[in-house]
């Protein structure tokens, strides 16, 4: 894998960074894994009840994006993403388990739809978002992003609009040599 993208479904700032690496991966002819991020597991399950409904679907989708990993459907990962998040970010929805599986349905995934339920695949969750947030954390959220010969992953970047293709290049090209610095902690800006 050239990238591999750690997320919780539920996060709309993750989604616009996986809609930036997803056209750099097509400009550059780049392979991504998609792995699970917990935002509940980082809140220790303590979601505020308004978000309890979307925490439990976007729980329920990453059982399925990691039973995806273990048969190395990385693509197939990306595409039920790419479902989901046009069904609740793009459409101003909150994930819900009706959403999960009309995305699963329109990913062509059905096959797998009994893993969204399947809580063993919860340990495989805990496994991929301890790995991304081992890497690159502490005090970091959704998304995490590791590239191959870097030490540790990145927390973002964060994008408050997808950018064009000549900004997702520049960004991506910039990117790399930072992830691979040793020396290279963070940069930051306030958002407004």
């Amino acid at each position: 894998m050239d990238a591999t993208f750690f997320f919780d479904p539920a996060c709309p700032w993750t989604w616009r960074t996986s809609r930036w690496l997803v056209a750099a991966a097509e400009a550059r002819d780049l392979r991504i894994e998609w792995r699970a991020f917990s935002l509940s597991i980082l809140s220790g399950g303590q979601a505020p009840p308004e978000y309890a409904e979307a925490m439990a679907a976007s729980s329920r989708a990453l059982r399925l994006v990691e039973a995806l990993r273990a048969e190395g459907r990385h693509e197939d990962a990306g595409r039920f993403y790419t479902e989901l998040g046009t069904r609740t970010h793009d459409a101003g929805n909150p994930p819900s388990d009706k959403l999960v599986a009309e995305a699963v349905t329109a990913a062509g995934l059905d096959d797998m739809a009994a893993a969204l339920d399947d809580d063993r695949w919860d340990a495989e969750v805990h496994t991929s978002h301890a790995l991304a947030f081992g890497s690159a954390g502490p005090d970091i959220g959704s998304p995490v992003l590791m590239v191959p010969g870097a030490d540790r992953g990145l927390h973002g970047p964060i994008l408050t609009e997808v950018p064009d293709l000549d900004d997702t290049l520049l960004l991506w090209d910039s990117l790399l040599p930072l992830f691979r610095m040793s020396a290279f902690h963070e940069v930051k800006r306030g958002r407004r």
